[in-house]
């Protein structure tokens, strides 16, 4: 089951059609996903306020979410391999857009825990159905590069998210916020005539069926649990990050944050996640250019030794400045993922395989929101977040444990 290398000259201009509306419709998939997860992340503050909860009872609501995508990312994984990679894709949008508007529900931290919960199946789902599809639509000399227009699509999402926020959570309260992430449903119904199966997951049907537990055996293991292990490292270290930047740009001084308004606080997101758009983006290039592992290094040993220094800034411009380093080097390196376990596993494993890779790190880390916040009723939320570089720097010793699979064919 070993993947063959390819060295063709295949140019941007020969991408079909097709292949462009798979990978913009698995970028808006991804974009609408991470705004639901992330309408959490800018109302915590809020949240805390109307349910009573400390910092570490909001991040165990960021958790559970995590902890869930896991399931839901696993579970849509072997189930994308069964069913077909855009089948799974739609509905997993349905799933979280749903578990959104039910946030507006909630009245109590376990109500909250439940929506939150339902929210992390939907996301999993999502992305192990769209970094499949995606992987599997383009040719190999610019795999990474799709993957990383399709993950930019968390950045735009991010964006999304702070402009909604902004916009209708100081007007309408928190429930009409959530209401909004119905919304997503309608392209949901958009892509269903629209996108096609790839030719290769078609092949896959007509071989014996593979179970999915062959992930666990002979060579495969080794790479299931090597990529399981960086997953998790860098996966601790972005959600230990990035679920409390917002909390951290609103929370006052006395709590170790910078003090800003909701509004503020919004504004600020836009340059870090401008920033991390063009990382994700130039992450596909320069791994297709120069191999996944040095690429991957150069973006974790640069997000490990930004993040300290942007937790203990106070100042606005400061904060400012460094947004965007942050959200290129903390965030773009996700590209990865789609890209190198895609070609780790053959495709009638490929969607078990990299689900499983991708949101067991995600439900292992599932404790990074918790372990921050748990830190930052102790020390200060700002403090909390130098923990993160920690896990960014065992990334990088992990990634080379790994094979390069730069132009490696799919089979």
């Amino acid at each position: 089951m070993e993947s063959v290398a390819v060295s063709g000259s295949t140019s941007l201009r020969s991408i079909t059609k097709q292949q462009w509306i798979t990978v913009f419709a698995a970028q808006a998939g991804y974009m609408l996903d991470a705004m639901d997860v992330l309408l959490f992340v800018f109302a915590v503050n809020v949240l805390r306020d109307e349910f009573h909860l400390s910092a570490t009872q909001a991040g165990l609501a960021s958790s559970f979410t995590l902890a869930f995508s896991a399931i839901g990312g696993i579970a849509f994984g072997v189930l994308s391999d069964r069913i077909g990679r855009a089948r799974a894709l739609i509905w997993s949008i349905l799933i979280y857009s749903f578990a959104s508007a039910g946030t507006a529900l909630s009245w109590n931290l376990a109500s909250l825990l439940f929506w939150r919960a339902m929210i992390g199946i939907g996301l999993g789902a999502e992305w192990s159905a769209g970094a499949v599809l995606v992987a599997e639509t383009w040719p190999a000399e610019h795999r990474a590069k799709a993957v990383g227009i399709m993950q930019s699509g968390w950045a735009l999402g991010y964006l999304l998210a702070a402009g909604v926020t902004a916009l209708v959570l100081p007007r309408w309260g928190w429930k009409v916020l959530f209401l909004t992430g119905l919304l997503p449903a309608i392209l949901a119904l958009a892509l269903r005539n629209q996108l096609e199966e790839p030719e290769i997951w078609k092949q896959s049907l007509k071989r014996p069926r593979v179970s999915p537990v062959e992930i666990f055996r002979g060579e495969l293991l080794g790479r299931t649990v090597l990529a399981s292990a960086l997953a998790t490292s860098v996966l601790f270290a972005y959600w230990g990050l990035f679920t409390w930047i917002p909390g951290f740009l609103s929370a006052s001084p006395a709590r170790g944050g910078a003090g800003l308004s909701i509004v503020r606080t919004s504004a600020f997101i836009v340059p870090m996640q401008i920033g991390a758009f063009a990382g994700y983006v130039g992450f596909g290039w320069l791994s297709d250019r120069i191999g996944r592992r040095f690429a991957f290094l150069i973006y974790v040993v640069g997000a490990a030794i930004a993040t300290p220094i942007y937790g203990a800034s106070h100042e606005e411009r400061t904060l400012l400045i460094l947004g965007p380093v942050i959200g290129f080097l903390g965030t773009g390196f996700f590209s990865l993922f789609g890209a190198m376990l895609a070609e780790l596993y053959p495709t009638a494993l490929r969607g078990a395989g990299q689900g499983f890779v991708y949101n067991i790190g995600r439900g292992l880390s599932s404790l990074a929101p918790w372990v921050v916040g748990f830190c930052a009723d102790r020390y200060g939320i700002g403090a909390s977040l130098a923990l993160n570089s920690a896990f960014f720097l065992l990334g990088a010793a992990l990634i080379f444990t790994l094979p390069e699979t730069k132009k490696v064919a799919l089979r």
